[in-house]
């Protein structure tokens, strides 16, 4: 499972211990969370490379009717990731087969365009930190 994960630039996010020795950006958060401290008297610039570091965005997939559940719900994705990107690693994950259908939809409202990047999606519908996406294996909303 790891090895898929990793292979698609995708890695889990169940708990704390892992994300820290998966993604360095979350580490490099840390790290950048402990200098500001002194350098921000000096200048409040220094943040904002500290969040345009983390290339890494959280999503949460959730399944909808019938689909099989992801036992990891929880994925740190590259913002340039496509949603088709996105449907292709969940087949994969899910071991479906090539010709069976996958919709992705945001907000329980719209499916968007398999060219869409997941950064894009975040930044307009992202909220507490994670995008919130449902996969399902039929047309469920929009």
């Amino acid at each position: 499972m790891a090895e898929v994960g990793e292979r698609l630039s995708f890695s889990p996010e169940d708990g704390g211990g892992g994300e820290c020795v998966e993604e360095p950006a979350a580490g490099g958060a840390a790290v950048g969370a402990a200098e500001p401290a002194p350098a921000s008297a000096g200048s409040p610039v220094t943040e904002e490379p500290a969040e345009d570091t983390k290339k890494k965005i959280d999503i949460l997939l959730k399944a909808v009717g019938d689909t099989p559940i992801m036992k990891t719900k929880k994925w740190a994705v590259e913002r340039t990731r496509t949603i088709q990107g996105l449907i292709d690693f969940i087949k994969k994950f899910l071991k479906l087969m090539a010709s069976e259908q996958l919709f992705i939809y945001v907000n329980q409202s719209f499916a968007p365009s398999p060219d869409q990047e997941v950064g894009t999606l975040y930044e307009c519908f992202g909220s507490d930190g994670k995008l919130v996406l449902h996969y399902c294996k039929s047309q469920a909303w929009g």
